[in-house]
């Protein structure tokens, strides 16, 4: 299941990936700060996640690749 859909061109830019990453760990030093170990877990695994997805295992997809604009959803055409 993916929680993170790396093709959606808002994951595009580099500082948007790094700020939700900084956010997330920064979060997880919050709950862990005020004393709430299992917050601050479950937010630590969600650092990890982001990062693993966003930064360590990114690869951007082929704009070009994209299907034509002419067609919507089940392969027909607008008319």
């Amino acid at each position: 299941m993916k929680f993170i859909d790396t093709d959606h061109p808002f994951y595009r830019p580099l500082w948007r990936r790094l700020l939700l990453v900084g956010f997330c760990a920064t979060w997880t030093g919050v709950e862990f700060y005020n004393g709430e170990q299992t917050w601050g877990t479950i937010f630590l695994v969600v650092t990890a996640y982001a990062f693993a997805n966003l930064i360590l295992f990114f690869k951007p997809s082929d704009p070009a690749a994209k299907p034509s604009e002419g067609a919507e959803e089940g392969g027909e055409k607008k008319e």
